[in-house]
């Protein structure tokens, strides 16, 4: 080759082909990272469904309406139980998040749980 003939090669498009290489994981790290929000949500959800269902038994409310309240502060499909022993009531939420599904369906879905225990309050004179 002589230096007439010879080009050097241009870089057009390299960006282009860089970016729609790496786009796909960036979308799949971004889908990961929602779905561990979405966990975290939900164990604050559980956490909070346990203490406000342990408070209320100790209050004096009866029982059902306890696990109903805790039961809509839960994550959805969450299953709440508790128990009272007398001098104090132990509340357990357990619930469950399901993988973000599409690409990652394999993915197993992950399992929140919460404990609250409250001491039962006498009844005023």
């Amino acid at each position: 080759m002589t230096a007439a003939t010879w080009r050097p090669r241009s870089d057009r498009g390299a960006a282009t082909a860089e970016l729609a290489m790496v786009l796909p994981l960036l979308v799949a790290v971004t889908i990961g990272l929602v779905w561990l929000l979405a966990i975290g949500s939900a164990q604050v959800r559980a956490v909070d469904a346990a203490r406000e269902t342990a408070r209320a038994v100790a209050r004096g409310d009866s029982e059902s309406e306890a696990v109903a309240r805790g039961a809509q502060v839960a994550p959805p499909g969450s299953r709440v139980d508790v128990h009272d022993d007398g001098g104090q009531v132990t509340a357990v939420v357990v619930g469950r998040v399901a993988g973000p599904g599409g690409l990652f369906a394999r993915l197993p879905g992950a399992t929140v749980s919460a404990q609250a225990v409250a001491a039962v309050e006498e009844a005023a004179p």
